[in-house]
This record gives C-alpha cells, structure tokens and sequence, in this order.
C-alpha cells in the first residue's frame, strides 16, 4: 500500500484527503491512501515519519512550508529560490521538496491578467507568499509586498501605507494571508476598498469560502476576481504527478 499525506495544523480546513480519496476511488487506484497529519509542531515530523514507513509523498500546508525544509535531503531548483516547499517526494527514505504552488498560481492567475495588470500588493510573507512573487518576478509584474509588522531587512510596507496614490499604481492585490478563511468568513485584509475599481484585479489563494469578503468586496466595485480552487486542484495534480514520476 502507497501512502500519501498533508502536515499542518489545523487541517480543518483542507480539501486534499477528500480530493485524493475521491481521485483514487474514481480512477481505480486501489493501492493507494491518503492521510492527513496535523500536528502542533514541526519538531514531530521526524517521528511521523518513522511511524508512517509506506509514506510515498507529502502536501505541505500552513504552517510548515518553511520550517520543513531542516528535515529534507534534496531540494528542488524552485524550493531553493524561495524557500518554501507544499509537496515532497519520498523515495526509499530520500525527501526531496518541490513547490507545485508556482505551477499551480501561475496558470490559474494568468487567465484573467490583462495587458495594464502590470503591478500588484502581495498580502502576507509565508510560503504562499514566496510562490506567488516567484511567479510575478517571472511574469515581470513589479510588486510590493505587504505585512501586518513591519521590521527586519525586508523593503516590507505595512496596510496603513496603502493609500489613494499606491491602490491607483498597483491595479492587482493578491491575498496570500489566512485572512477571511473559514471559518472566519467575516474578516478581509485591511485595504482601503473604498478605492478599489474595475481596473483592479483582485486574487485569494483562500478557496473556502468560494466568495471571500476580500473577493465580495471587490467584485462590487467591478475589480475582476478570482479564489484560489483552481490553483488548489492544479497544484494538487502536479504533487501527484512528481510523487508517482
């Protein structure tokens, strides 16, 4: 039997054990289960490895995008730019992490992009985060990111800077944070709405509820908007399809 699994915590929110059981059912994959592994520190990865000797491959989820790096053998070339990995091959006790997020982002986020999209505000610094820079550094889309505390090196800027001038210049605003995920539906990141228009195009990489508050507000005032499902079964076959290559 073929073992496959997602680490975070909490998994409430998931969607990948019923995407992969469904998936194995439907497609007559009978040696195969997928199992979710919540659990409330990185530093028990190692024993669950130990106690889940069949595991074949692992999705990576909040909060462990980052810290799951330290126990890896190998990286990927895109793991490796933006520190971060949500899926990772094993193979005869050889971890290898890749980032199927990219792949995943980049397709679904490029169906609605028109030519004056050309900046965008990043909402957020984890892992989602990195994926989502890496891709608009390769689409040549100029970016600010932006967080709730600013410090450290990073050219950070923080919501209270987004003002008329900034949401004039930056005509996309992609939530990478948790924020307005269920089930606190009724919390959106704290842009200033009022400005947003239908130049704007407005991403969430949150996919329950398929309507956030921030893509609620949005298409109200006419921005073009878009949930992260399609990103979410994109980059959900893509792991498959590194862990069985």
């Amino acid at each position: 039997m073929n073992v496959y699994g997602l680490i975070g915590y909490p998994l409430g929110h998931s969607f990948s054990k019923q995407y992969f059981t469904e998936k194995f059912e439907k497609e007559g994959i009978n040696d195969s289960l997928f199992e979710s592994f919540p659990i409330s520190s990185i530093d028990e990865f190692p024993s669950l490895l130990k106690n889940n000797p069949l595991l074949k491959g692992l999705s990576v989820t909040i909060p462990y995008k980052e810290q799951v790096l330290q126990f890896v053998d190998e990286l990927s070339d895109e793991v490796t730019a933006i520190g971060a990995t949500n899926s990772i091959k094993i193979n005869e006790g050889k971890l290898t992490a890749y980032n199927t997020d990219i792949a995943g982002f980049e397709i679904s986020f490029g169906k609605l992009l028109k030519p004056h999209h050309t900046t965008a505000l990043v909402l957020g610094t984890g892992g989602a985060s990195k994926a989502v820079q890496y891709v608009l550094k390769k689409l040549a889309i100029r970016f600010l990111v932006v967080t709730r505390n600013k410090g450290g090196r990073h050219p950070f800027i923080t919501y209270p800077d987004i003002d008329a001038a900034m949401m004039n210049e930056y005509s996309i605003i992609i939530n990478c944070s948790p924020v307005g995920m269920y089930p606190n539906e009724n919390e959106a990141p704290a842009i200033p709405y009022h400005l947003v228009s239908d130049r704007h195009y407005l991403y969430d990489l949150v996919y329950k509820p398929a309507e956030t508050l921030f893509l609620k507000n949005g298409r109200e005032r006419g921005a073009t908007v878009q949930n992260g499902y399609e990103m979410l079964l994109l980059q959900a076959e893509e792991s498959w399809r590194i862990w069985n290559g």
